[in-house]
C-alpha cells in the first residue's frame, strides 16, 4: 500500500513537472502515419500543444486511433476543457504529466473532465500523474451554477476499462462515475488510484458489473453530501451492483462514510448485489461502513455484501452502521475477521455498532453476520444500539461473537437473541392496521367548499419524494404551485413533479426552479384521484397552492418531511373505532412534536422530543360516523427540527391541510 500522505504527494508532483518544453507544434508526417497505420504508438504532442488550452490537439490525438498514445509530461500542464475518450485505445500519462481543467470553464452542470460513454477496451495508464480540476471555484456561487456532478472521470455504458496508477483529484462532483445508460459499465479495473479532495465521492457506483478495485485510495472527500469515500447508490431497479471486488482499498478522512451501500432503490426484482471488500481500511471517516436497504416483502434487493479482514478505525459517528435491511429476504451483510478501533472518540454515549429502522419500515431488520468482530473501544458503552422510526419493528437475526478488547482485558459476547434484546428490545406489533390507498374511490369530503378554503398542505416540506392526491372531475383546469428549496449546501437545478391520471397514465412532467416557484398545470381527462409525485432529492418542495384538494399521500410508507410544520387533518371513516398516527424523528439529536386532536378540538395526546416513532392513539368511544380530527406537527422543545416524518394507521392514509381540503372513501 502507498503512502496515505496524500496532499504532499500532490503537492510534489505539481511543482516536479519537468519534462519536453512548453510547446509543440503539429508534426503533420508523424500524423498521416498513424492515420496510414504505419505506426501503432503516438505521442499526444504530434497534434500539437498550446500551454492556455490544449483541449484541441489531446483531443485530436484521441480520436486518431492510434492504439498507444503517450500524453508526455511537457514541463505545463494540459489545460483542457472537457474530453471524450474512444475505444481501443491504450492512454499512458507519464509520470509528472497533469492534464488540468482548464480555469473558469466547464459551465455545463454536468460537464466532466474526462467522458467515456459507449466505449471498450480502454487503458489508462498514469503512475504519478494526475488529472486535477478546481473544486474551491466550483463551490463558489459567485462563479459556478452549484452542481455536484463535475466529475474528473465519467464511465457510462463501458465495456473492459482498466485505470492504472492515476491520481484524480479536486473535482467538482467524483473522482470516478459509474453513470447509466446502455448495458451499464462492465468488466472494469482500478489499480494503484488515487482518488483525493474530491466535492460530492471519491468514486460513486450507479451500476456496474464486474468490477476489480484495488490498492486504490479515497481520501478527504468533502463538499456536498454524501461525500463518501465510496457510495454504491443506484438510481433505479434495473441498474447492478454485481460481482465487485475491492481489495487492499484505504478510505480516509472523508466527511461522509468510508464505504456506502444505499439500496433502497433496488428490489427483489433487481439482480443480486454480491460485493467483496477484503483487506481494506477505512480511517477518520464518519461511518466505516453504512448499509440502507429497502425493507418490505418483495421490495429489499438480495444477494449479500461481505467485509473480510478489514479494519474501521477512528469514524467519528459509528464504525457500521445497518438500516431497513430485512431480516428475511433481504441482503446478507456479514463480516469476516473484522476489527472496530476507537471508534466515535467525541461521543461516549453513541454505540460503534448501529442498527435503525427508517420510517418506511414495514420488517423486522437484521441478516447480519458480525463474525468474529474484534472491538478495540478505550470507552465502556454498549457497543450495540438500535432505533425505530417506525412502530412495532424489531432487530433479530443478528449473529456473530463481539470481542470487546478495553484496558488490556477482552471480553467475549456471543449475539444470542437474549444477548441482543438487552439492546435492542423488543416492540409490540401495532394492531391496527395499515390501509391501503387503492382499496377505495375517493371524493372530497365538502362538495361545496368555501372560496378560501386551504386546499395545499404549505409549510409542509417534502424530502427526498413524496406523494400527494388531488381530486378533479373530467374537463376541470388544474393548478397547483410548488416550492423547491436548497437544503443545507446540497446543490440543485430542477426538481420534477410528475402528475399521473387516475387510470395510470403519466399526463406531463413539471420541473420546479432550485430556489424557486413553480407551476403544475393540466387539464383533467377523467374524474377521480390524480397522483403528484415530488422528488426534490436532498432538498424540499412544499405545495403552496391548489385550485383542487390535495392531500399528501402515506400509504407506500411515511411522508419524509423536513423542517416546517403547522395543521394537518384525516378523516375517520364511519365506523372506525380505533386509528393511529405515528410521528417520528430523524433520529441523532432530530426530533418532532406531534399532538392528536378529536373534532371537538380536545386534545387527545401530545408527544415532544420524539426522536424515535411514537404513536398517537385515536381511540373511539363510540364507531366513527365520519368525522375529520386534528393533527399539529411542530419544533420540539429540546432537539432539532429537522428531518421527520408522518404516516398513518386504521384509516385512509390522506392528511389535508384543511376540513374542507379533505379526501374521503366513495
Amino acid at each position: 500500500m502507498r503512502s496515505l500522505a496524500i496532499t504532499a504527494a500532490l503537492a510534489g508532483l505539481i511543482t516536479a513537472l519537468v519534462g519536453c518544453g512548453a510547446t509543440a507544434q503539429v508534426n503533420q508526417e508523424m500524423i498521416a502515419k498513424v492515420a496510414a497505420g504505419e505506426v501503432t504508438e503516438a505521442r499526444a504532442s504530434w497534434w500539437g500543444f498550446d500551454e492556455e488550452d490544449a483541449t484541441d490537439a489531446l483531443q485530436a490525438a484521441i480520436n486518431s486511433g492510434a492504439p498507444k498514445l503517450i500524453v508526455e509530461n511537457m514541463g505545463k500542464p494540459w489545460i483542457v476543457t472537457p474530453i471524450t475518450l474512444a475505444s481501443n485505445q491504450e492512454i499512458v500519462f507519464e509520470e509528472g504529466c497533469e492534464l488540468l481543467a482548464k480555469r473558469g470553464e466547464f459551465k455545463d452542470t454536468n460537464a466532466s473532465l474526462v467522458t467515456a460513454r459507449g466505449v471498450e477496451n480502454v487503458t489508462i495508464t498514469g503512475y504519478n500523474a494526475i488529472w486535477r480540476m478546481w473544486r474551491e471555484d466550483y463551490d463558489n456561487p459567485e462563479l459556478y451554477t452549484k452542481a455536484e456532478w463535475r466529475h474528473c472521470l465519467t464511465l457510462r455504458d463501458t465495456n473492459n476499462v482498466t485505470i492504472l496508477g492515476l491520481t484524480l483529484a479536486e473535482s467538482g462532483g467524483d473522482g470516478i462515475y459509474f453513470g447509466a445508460g446502455g448495458a451499464g459499465n462492465r468488466n472494469t479495473t482500478l489499480r494503484d488510484v488515487v482518488l483525493d479532495k474530491n466535492y460530492r465521492q471519491g468514486i460513486s457506483i450507479i451500476t456496474a458489473e464486474n468490477l476489480l478495485i484495488e490498492d486504490t485510495i479515497m481520501s478527504n472527500t468533502a463538499g456536498t453530501p454524501p461525500a463518501a469515500g465510496i457510495d454504491f447508490e443506484p438510481n433505479h431497479p434495473e441498474e447492478k451492483v454485481v460481482n465487485v471486488v475491492m481489495r487492499n482499498c484505504v478510505t480516509e478522512n472523508n466527511e461522509g462514510d468510508g464505504y456506502e451501500f444505499y439500496l433502497p432503490n433496488l428490489n427483489a426484482d433487481s439482480a443480486d448485489v454480491s460485493v467483496t471488500i477484503e483487506d481494506c481500511r477505512s480511517v477518520n471517516d464518519r461511518s466505516g461502513a453504512r448499509v440502507i436497504t429497502a425493507n418490505g416483502p418483495g421490495d429489499a434487493v438480495g444477494g449479500f455484501v461481505r467485509f473480510v479482514n478489514t479494519q474501521f478505525v477512528g469514524s467519528s459517528t459509528d464504525a457500521i452502521m445497518i438500516g431497513d435491511n430485512p431480516a428475511e429476504g433481504g441482503l446478507e451483510i456479514s463480516f469476516e475477521n473484522c476489527v472496530v478501533e476507537n471508534p466515535v472518540p467525541n461521543n461516549p454515549e453513541a454505540s460503534p455498532i448501529v442498527f435503525t429502522a427508517r420510517g418506511r419500515a414495514v420488517q423486522d431488520i437484521g441478516g447480519v453476520d458480525l463474525g468474529r468482530l474484534v472491538l478495540r473501544d478505550p470507552i465502556e458503552r454498549e457497543p450495540i444500539s438500535y432505533s425505530s422510526q417506525s412502530i412495532g419493528i424489531n432487530l433479530v437475526g443478528v449473529r456473530g461473537t463481539l470481542v470487546i478488547e478495553r484496558n488490556g482485558e477482552q471480553t467475549e459476547i456471543e449475539l444470542t437473541p437474549e444477548a441482543l434484546e438487552q439492546w435492542a428490545p423488543k416492540s409490540d406489533v401495532l394492531t391496527v392496521p395499515l390501509v391501503r390507498l387503492q382499496d377505495f374511490e375517493y371524493v372530497p369530503v365538502v362538495a361545496d367548499r368555501p372560496a378560501d378554503a386551504l386546499l395545499a398542505p404549505k409549510g409542509f416540506y417534502i424530502r427526498r419524494s413524496g406523494r400527494a392526491m388531488l381530486y378533479a372531475e373530467a374537463g376541470d383546469e388544474v393548478l397547483v404551485t410548488a416550492a423547491y428549496a436548497q437544503v443545507g449546501r446540497n446543490g440543485g437545478d430542477t426538481a420534477p413533479v410528475t402528475v399521473t391520471s387516475p387510470s395510470g397514465e403519466e399526463l406531463t412532467v413539471c420541473q420546479i426552479p432550485f430556489q424557486g416557484e413553480g407551476e403544475v398545470r393540466f387539464t383533467a381527462p377523467e374524474t377521480g384521484l390524480y397522483e403528484l409525485y415530488a422528488a426534490p432529492g436532498g432538498n424540499r418542495m412544499t405545495f403552496t397552492s391548489s385550485s383542487h384538494p390535495l392531500n399528501l399521500a402515506a400509504d407506500d410508507g411515511p411522508i419524509q418531511l423536513i423542517s416546517g410544520g403547522g395543521t394537518l387533518y384525516v378523516w375517520v371513516p364511519e365506523g372506525t373505532t380505533e386509528f393511529g398516527i405515528v410521528a417520528s424523528g430523524g433520529g441523532g439529536g432530530e426530533g418532532v412534536r406531534a399532538a392528536l386532536y378529536n373534532p371537538a378540538g380536545d386534545l387527545v395526546q401530545d408527544e415532544d422530543d420524539a426522536s424515535g416513532a411514537v404513536l398517537l392513539r385515536g381511540v373511539l368511544d363510540r364507531p366513527s360516523q365520519g368525522e375529520a380530527w386534528r393533527i399539529e406537527v411542530s419544533r420540539p422543545t429540546e432537539l432539532y427540527f429537522e428531518d421527520h416524518s408522518i404516516s398513518v394507521r386504521g384509516i385512509p392514509p390522506l392528511l389535508a391541510p384543511s376540513p374542507e381540503a379533505l379526501l374521503m372513501p366513495r
